[in-house]
């Protein structure tokens, strides 16, 4: 069954009245089982699982993963062999796509423990209590829900606004329930083999847990270079390629994240990352501006008895020439493009055209004032909960959230056009802002961008969410009720595990090798550079900064010239200056692994986009999800069982 959609005319001339008569008569369901049970336990369970993927790949680069897709698969495939063992009936094409929104907004509400929630502890060095953090990040979530589905009928009802990804899932959704059902158990047998063939490897990596096992012999090395320091040490301009970060690992979960990232920002990354890490860094050590770990008063030495550096010691000079290059580029990119901006707002505020028949679907939405009472409410106790956990005074707080329906409509309107979400540049906007309402005080400027920021890009990731439920005729009452069963379930397994695995007590585990947290330290960088400034830098950091900005705008006025042809991206240079080279190497390893399958085998690339290979997405999929949920369960394993 073909999915029914207004032509590109209709959309343009029809009035809202009649798209929405249009949909209630062609697309609405009517009473199809959505919300049930069945769904509903089943997206909580992915949900759990699926924010911890999206936590620990968000630790390693600093984004989020859009999971609609794996948890559609996963759904489908579950109820299809429950089905086949006569254990109950296949799950409804809305529930399926119930599902698949609880577990979405259960992936996207991670995103302040790995950036501003991150950031305040690394620069106060304090520790939050957990119930803060559960309490702050739900107020926050639940906040974007309600800035959400008020323009959800402005975005998607009216303007029929795309949203590639959520458009996505829609189709997916469509093919697994009206084609022969073959595909989608396919796909779900693959995507569940990749995970446990990940979780196996990942597994492997640890000697404590493999010993204990008695299968040491099979233990998998984390790093693949051991064998070249036996007989050499390969070194630039005097620092070894290991205390550089240069060096090849087994990190299948990042692999498995380039293939999904694609060739041109893989690309960029190993630019990025060769330009910081075989040359930067090694001239700015010989120089003395990067300085060595000092443990005890004295230089701290490696096994091949030279300083240890590192990838902490580097960022710290490092990160400001990315920061720089990002915020420029993203900025840049953002405002030169002021149609797009002009016409986030247009329509707003527009009246109900005279003559207009009564809300015909009324019955099926949110009632607005579930809006107009519970923003203010929910905005309240987002303001109050600033001041009481993070010392935000209250106007600074007061003035936060209308910037956030400001931000949101910006924010939704590049999403629904690219699947794009510019929450970098939104933040960076917020931060610049309360540089100046707020000069010198650093909390202040993490924690309001913090709730603009991240509210915002809840918003309109959201509503890439909300879209397959219009394509296929959901009830967008009961889609709202299942993203806040999703924030539940995100924090839930979350924050606990954030807590346990990743801060284990003190901030100064938060940036590591293994996890580089990227998001939380550019948004602690921007904000000691707005509240300290550039000048209690090193001068070479400073030159670095400089050039690093100039060089985004530039790339940016060079790619969008070019209409996106050229193949370098200075948000993707500008993230390998905050992730370590080993990271970006595999990274780009994975995407390029991907891109040649597909290019060398033709019967192997995807009839919709020959540049892929079929079923990239289960296959990815499993890989980070099974990865990524054995790579926090090793740690919490020799934390918690093996040092005991």
């Amino acid at each position: 069954m073909s999915i029914q959609h207004l032509t590109p005319e209709q959309v343009q001339e029809w009035t809202p009245e009649q798209k929405d008569r249009w949909w209630l008569e062609n697309v609405y369901r009517g009473d199809m089982p959505q919300l049930t049970l069945r769904s509903g336990i089943t997206g909580f369970v992915l949900g759990l699982l699926l924010s911890l993927t999206n936590l620990y790949v968000g630790a390693k680069t600093g984004w989020t993963l859009g999971v609609g897709i794996t948890s559609v698969i996963l759904a489908f495939g579950t109820f299809r062999l429950i089905s086949k063992l006569k254990l109950g009936s296949d799950i409804s094409i809305l529930e399926n796509n119930c599902s698949q929104s609880i577990s979405t907004a259960a992936g996207y509400m991670t995103a302040p423990l790995i950036s501003s929630l991150a950031a305040y502890m690394m620069v106060t060095g304090t520790v939050i209590p957990m119930w803060q953090t559960y309490i702050w990040m739900v107020a926050l979530a639940i906040l974007g829900v309600l800035f959400a589905f008020p323009m959800k009928r402005r975005f998607i009802n009216y303007e029929q606004m795309p949203f590639p990804e959520g458009r996505a899932a829609g189709v997916v959704m469509d093919t697994l329930h009206h084609g022969s059902g073959k595909e989608g158990v396919f796909q779900a047998k693959l995507l569940a083999f990749c995970g446990l063939g990940a979780a196996a490897l990942e597994m492997a990596k640890s000697g404590a847990i493999m010993e204990k096992l008695h299968l040491k012999f099979l233990t998998l090395p984390g790093y693949l270079d051991g064998w070249i320091y036996k007989i050499g040490k390969p070194s630039l301009w005097g620092t070894s390629l290991k205390e550089l970060s240069i060096r090849p690992d087994t990190d299948f979960v990042m692999m498995a994240a380039g293939g999904l990232m694609g060739i041109r920002t893989a690309f960029s990354l190993i630019v990025g990352a060769l330009i910081n890490y075989a040359i930067l860094a090694p001239i700015m050590i010989s120089k003395g501006d990067i300085e060595p770990v000092i443990k005890d008063g004295a230089v701290l030495m490696n096994s091949l008895g030279d300083p240890t550096y590192g990838f902490k010691q580097i960022t710290f000079w490092a990160l400001w020439c990315g920061v720089a290059m990002m915020t420029t580029a993203s900025l840049y990119g953002f405002f030169s493009k002021p149609k797009m901006i002009v016409s986030a707002f247009a329509g707003v505020f527009s009246k109900k055209e005279d003559g207009a028949k009564e809300d015909c679907v009324a019955h099926i939405e949110l009632p607005m004032k579930v809006f107009v009472i519970g923003i203010p409410i929910f905005g309240l106790i987002t303001v109050l909960l600033a001041k009481a956990f993070f010392g935000v005074d209250y106007w600074m707080g007061a003035i936060a959230v209308p910037l956030v329906f400001v931000f949101s409509l910006i924010g939704a309107n590049s999403t629904g056009l690219t699947s794009i979400t510019p929450t970098g540049a939104l933040g960076k906007l917020t931060q610049l802002t309360y540089g100046v309402l707020a000069p010198g005080n650093i909390k202040t400027n993490l924690m309001t961008a913090g709730i603009t920021g991240e509210v915002s890009s809840n918003v309109s990731n959201l509503l890439m969410d909300i879209k397959p439920g219009y394509m296929l005729g959901a009830k967008p009452r009961q889609q709202a009720i299942g993203h806040v069963i999703g924030v539940f379930a995100g924090a839930m397994a979350a924050i606990p595990v954030f807590y346990a695995v990743f801060l284990q007590g003190d901030p100064a585990n938060l940036q590591s090798e293994k996890f580089a947290m990227p998001a939380a330290t550019i948004w602690k960088a921007v904000a000691e550079a707005l509240t300290q400034g550039l000048s209690t830098l090193p001068v070479s950091a400073q030159w670095a900064a400089l050039c690093g900005g100039v060089a985004g705008i530039v790339l940016e006025l060079v790619r969008s010239t070019t209409k996106n042809r050229f193949p370098l991206s200075p948000v993707g240079i500008g993230l390998a200056f905050v992730i370590s080279f080993n990271t970006c190497m595999a990274m780009a390893m994975g995407a390029f692994l991907f891109a040649l399958a597909a290019r060398l085998k033709s019967s192997w690339a995807s009839p919709d986009d020959p540049t892929t290979v079929k079923n990239q997405e289960p296959i990815c999929a499993g890989v980070i999800a099974g990865g990524a949920l054995m790579g926090i369960a090793v740690i919490l394993v020799e934390n918690f069982y093996l040092s005991a």
